[in-house]
């Protein structure tokens, strides 16, 4: 997910991965909790309370009868997506787990339901960094309208696509097309990372955030590698990097951050998750149709 100017327009054309969202740090337990962080969940968790008490959240802890039996009385959802791909000193998953958890979060006090995080992406710039997995163009394709097809199914109308990865971009013209089939439907596509009041607060932290670099370091895309540097990244050549394969690619990233400082202080993280938990909330709550 890379915030960088440049890099918005026709850089996802050509898969060119934006940069992702907070970077995790030294040797942080990856269950560890800064007391700024617990308090941001519990504000989050209390902001509003869920109508139904118990009522079910994530699609993986519901059965189809439960789905069936929701989908009758709301019919919105929210469809995670993400990427398995380098993030430097942080998870190989970090866009999967951000993408995930900030709809699970967004979704807790309306009680809508939240399907399973799509692991993978489109990565290919990133394919020679071991432990990226990618789907090619067409595969992917496939399995956007696949997966909207089988939601639509279940009863669904109203689904919002959270997407944690800028490679992901090309599912925009999957969704129109598919649209155009589906008129009784809605679809909202929500890059979180780079959503207007998400992304000012991150320039408003830090105007040097990019891919694998402190804007995606929170507590839980954090790994127990401790040998993540103290000092800022110089600025990578985007014009270089965009006109290379995936091998050179790794050669001009090294590490794989893009610039800027590894970690943020947890304080500065938890701000810029309660807006970014707040303005993918805001659309579910409205304009759809």
């Amino acid at each position: 997910m890379e915030l960088d100017d440049r890099l918005n327009g026709c850089q996802f054309l050509f898969l060119v991965p934006y940069g992702t969202l907070l970077h995790a740090t030294q040797s942080v337990g990856k269950h560890k909790y800064c007391a700024a962080m617990r308090k941001t969940e519990r504000s989050l968790r209390s902001c509003k309370k869920i109508e139904n008490e118990g009522s079910e959240l994530k699609i993986a802890e519901m059965n189809w009868m439960q789905v069936e039996e929701r989908v009758a009385k709301d019919d919105r959802c929210i469809l995670p997506i993400g990427s398995v791909e380098q993030h430097a000193y942080l998870s190989l998953a970090t866009d999967m787990i951000l993408a995930e958890k900030v709809s699970v979060d967004a979704a807790e006090p309306l009680g809508i339901p939240v399907f399973p995080v799509v692991p993978y992406g489109l990565a290919s710039s990133f394919a020679t960094f071991p432990g990226t997995l990618t789907l090619s163009l067409a595969t992917y394709i496939g399995v956007i309208e696949d997966l909207l097809d089988s939601i639509y199914r279940s009863g669904f109308r109203r689904i919002l696509i959270v997407n944690g990865h800028g490679g992901n971009t090309p599912a925009t013209v999957v969704i129109s097309e598919w649209l155009n089939a589906h008129p009784d439907a809605s679809v909202k596509f929500h890059d979180w990372w780079r959503a207007p009041q998400t992304l000012a607060k991150v320039q408003q932290t830090d105007p040097a955030a990019s891919h694998a670099s402190w804007m995606e370091n929170f507590p839980w895309t954090r790994t127990t590698d401790a040998r993540q540097p103290t000092t800022a990244k110089p600025q990578i050549d985007y014009a270089a990097l965009a006109r290379v394969g995936a091998a050179q690619k790794r050669d001009l990233l090294g590490d794989g951050n893009y610039h800027g400082l590894y970690q943020r202080p947890d304080e500065d993280m938890a701000a810029i998750w309660e807006v970014a938990v707040s303005e993918t909330r805001a659309l579910l709550e409205g304009d759809w149709h």
